[in-house]
């Protein structure tokens, strides 16, 4: 039985997805709930959330569920690992996958060697976790095949031994972001924020979109619609846009030399607004 996948969620083109959903491919109960849930993008997870003697068992749960109709993203071990073939060897035979998530990407040739092992036009994100990693993202956002950077924030830390302060994440925050516009890609997306809710989680929102980040990985469904409400345009913004459209259709151009980018601005809140559903709420 194919589990339900709001259609809202299904039919949001990843470049805009907000929310980022990991759930183990080790337990198949968990699947029903990510793939119900407000996650606009949901990961199934044979890394970080297998252990080293569950991988086998995971990477066939995976493929069982996606050969059932389950259409997700799987997030797979990194190109050092024994593993990182044979993920890409069991993705070969599925068909609904939405997309891959390379854990420790370190250079280009990560992705670039994962797209080639790959079906043609398979996305791939790029999800960067160390040192190394960051100071290589800028040739990493231009590698063929790649799709998205991500910050894997708890990995990075364990490597480097930054803090989870914004100001000591800030340099890294940025580079993905420069290093995403330098390749043309969509904003970057931002590590979770493990047990953090309402205003806590938003404030954590607050931080990912003031650094250009447009995206966050979780780990629990019940963040999702927060991720999703926070990275959206808001209600204010929503009301600014609406106004400043209506004006330039009746004629009312300003005269300023700050009217046109005010107005391109506007635009692109209501077509992020009206395909998040936001626009006529």
């Amino acid at each position: 039985m194919v589990p339900y996948r709001n259609e809202r969620a299904a039919a949001l083109p990843a470049r805009l997805s907000r929310s980022w959903l990991l759930t183990s491919a080790a337990d198949p109960a968990l699947f029903a709930p990510a793939l119900a849930s407000e996650a606009d993008s949901v990961v199934l997870d044979i890394e970080d959330a297998v252990p080293e003697e569950d991988k086998d068992r995971a990477r066939t749960e995976m493929v069982r569920a996606m050969q059932d109709g389950v259409s997700a993203w799987v997030r797979i071990n990194d190109i050092s690992t024994p593993h990182w073939e044979k993920d890409l060897a069991a993705l070969s035979e599925v068909g609904n996958l939405r997309g891959i998530v390379l854990a420790k990407t370190e250079h280009p040739d990560h992705i670039t060697k994962t797209a080639m092992m790959s079906r043609a036009g398979t996305p791939v994100v790029a999800l960067i976790e160390s040192a190394v990693g960051l100071m290589n993202a800028y040739d990493i956002a231009r590698a063929p095949g790649v799709f998205r950077l991500a910050f894997g924030v708890g990995d990075f830390r364990k490597d480097t031994g930054a803090s989870g302060d914004p100001m000591a994440l800030a340099f890294a925050r940025s580079t993905l972001v420069t290093a995403s516009r330098v390749g043309e890609l969509p904003g970057p997306v931002d590590g979770p924020s493990n047990g953090m809710y309402g205003e806590e989680l938003a404030a954590a929102c607050k931080v990912t979109q003031s650094m250009g980040m447009t995206g966050k990985l979780c780990l629990d469904p019940a963040q999702a619609d927060g991720i999703n409400h926070a990275l959206a345009p808001s209600d204010q913004e929503i009301r600014w846009a609406r106004e400043m459209i209506e004006q330039a259709n009746s004629g009312h151009a300003g005269a300023d030399g700050s009217y046109l980018p005010r107005l391109a601005r506007a635009r692109k809140v209501s077509e992020l607004a009206e395909t998040y559903g936001l626009w006529n709420s």
